[in-house]
C-alpha cells in the first residue's frame, strides 16, 4: 500500500486525454473518440479519478438515443430517435447538454484531491457510486443527478467527482469486475430495499440476464427469497448458474402464469426492468398486498393499467432510481465480503466503444459489458 501511495504522489497528471464526447442524440456515430479533451480541475471537495475500466448499462444507450423524453413512447433501440426531444432527455427529464462524457459504471484509482480532501485518499482504489445527491439536500430528488447524463462520466481517462461519491475498496476482484458494480447492482439493491423483501418471499425477476437482472438475482438470494427468473431459452442455463431458482424461458406464450403454476400460488414481489406487455400479467400474478418494483422499461414504457387490479389487491406498485449514499455502501461492504459474484459478459478496448454498444444492444450478453484503459 505504501509503495502504490508513493507512485500516485509522484505520478504527472497530463493536460488533455483521451475521452468518448458525446454530441448529440442518435445513433454511435454520436459518440467521437478524441484524444484532445483537457482533463477536468479539480475544485473544493472533490477527487479526479484515473479511470481504469467503466461498465456499459442501458442508462448510456438511453441517454444516447434520446429515450428518456417522454416524447418518446417505444422500445429502447441502438439508433436515435427522430422524435426525441433534447429538454428532457436526461435521466433526471432536464435539459442535454453538448457535449457530454457519459459512462455511470467506474472503478479506478484517486490521482488528485481537492481543497478540503486528506491526502491520505491518493492512490486509494475505488468503486464509484453514479448517482450524485446535492451536497446541503442529498435527500432531495429533484436535484439530484447521474454520472453520464447530468454530470460527465467515465467514458474518459479521467474523471472528477464528489469525495463523497468515491468509496475505497479492498477486494481481490479485478478492475473490470468491479466495474460491473455500480449502476446494475445499485440499482438492484435499492429495488429490493424499496419493497423489502424479507427470507422466504417469493420474486419474479424480468430480463434476469442483464447486469440488474443477474444483480437482483444473487441480492435476493442474499435475503434468502425464492427467485423465478425470466431469460431467453438460450441463457437459461446462465442464469441459474447465477443463482435462480426456477428460469423461465421468455419466449414462452404466458410467463406469469407458467411461474404461477411452477410456484402453486401468487407471488410477493415481481421486479421488473423490461415492461412492455406483460405488465397486466405481472399484477395479475402478485399475491393481495403484493408489490410491483421497476427501475427500467427496454420493451416499452407505456403499458396497460387495470386500476381495479391496483386498488382491489392492496398492491403497491415503487419506482427505483434516486438511492441514498448508504446504499452503496451496503453494495460495497457485500462485494468487500465476498456475498456477492461480478458477472462480466464481455470486455471490449474503450476504443472499440462503438461495437461494445451495438453488442450490449443486441442482448446476447449475460452480465454487464465492461470498456477497459
Amino acid at each position: 500500500m505504501l509503495v502504490i501511495y508513493t507512485l500516485a504522489m509522484e505520478e504527472k497528471i497530463p493536460e488533455k486525454m483521451k475521452a468518448a464526447l458525446l454530441f448529440g442524440t442518435g445513433g454511435p456515430e454520436m459518440l467521437e473518440i478524441r484524444d484532445d479533451v483537457s482533463v477536468p480541475v479539480v475544485q473544493q471537495d472533490q477527487v479526479l479519478v484515473k479511470v481504469s475500466a467503466c461498465g456499459l448499462n442501458n442508462t448510456d444507450i438511453n441517454t444516447r438515443v434520446g429515450w428518456y423524453s417522454r416524447s418518446v413512447n417505444s422500445a429502447t433501440t441502438n439508433s436515435g430517435f427522430e422524435e426525441a426531444r433534447t429538454d428532457d432527455a436526461t435521466w433526471g427529464r432536464s435539459g442535454l447538454k453538448f457535449p457530454r462524457i457519459q459512462g455511470a459504471d467506474i472503478s479506478g484509482r484517486i490521482v488528485k484531491v481537492g481543497e478540503g480532501i486528506n491526502d491520505s485518499l491518493l492512490g486509494e482504489r475505488v468503486l464509484v457510486n453514479p448517482c450524485i445527491l446535492d451536497k446541503d439536500e442529498p435527500s432531495n430528488r429533484e436535484l439530484a443527478g447521474y454520472l453520464g447524463s447530468e454530470f460527465n462520466g467515465g467514458f474518459a481517462e479521467y474523471c472528477v467527482l464528489p469525495a463523497r461519491n468515491v468509496h475505497v475498496i479492498e477486494t481481490d476482484l479485478s478492475d473490470i469486475e468491479l466495474a460491473s458494480f455500480p449502476c446494475s447492482w445499485a440499482a438492484a439493491e435499492h429495488m429490493l430495499q424499496r419493497v423489502q423483501l424479507e427470507s422466504g418471499q417469493s420474486i419474479a425477476i424480468t430480463g434476469a440476464s442483464g447486469g440488474v437482472g443477474t444483480a437482483l438475482i444473487q441480492l435476493a438470494k442474499r435475503r434468502h427469497a425464492t427467485v423465478y427468473a425470466v431469460a431467453s431459452s438460450k441463457k437459461i442455463d446462465q442464469v441459474k448458474h447465477v443463482g435462480a431458482d426456477v428460469v423461465v424461458a421468455r419466449e414462452s406464450s404466458n410467463v406469469p402464469e407458467e411461474i404461477y403454476s411452477i410456484h402453486g400460488h401468487k407471488i410477493d414481489v415481481v421486479a421488473d426492468v423490461v415492461g412492455g406487455e406483460n405488465f397486466s400479467a405481472w399484477l395479475e400474478l402478485l399475491k393481495q398486498g403484493g408489490k410491483y418494483v421497476t427501475s427500467g422499461a427496454i420493451a416499452g414504457p407505456i403499458v396497460d393499467l387495470d386500476l381495479r387490479t391496483l386498488y382491489l389487491k392492496d398492491l403497491e406498485l415503487v419506482g427505483a432510481t434516486v438511492f441514498q449514499s448508504e446504499l452503496f455502501q451496503d453494495l460495497v461492504s457485500y462485494i468487500e465480503r465476498g456475498e456477492v459474484q461480478p458477472q462480466v459478459g464481455k470486455v471490449f478496448k474503450f476504443e472499440e466503444i462503438h461495437e461494445a454498444q451495438r453488442v450490449f444492444n443486441l442482448k446476447d450478453h449475460v452480465g454487464s459489458i465492461v470498456l477497459t484503459f
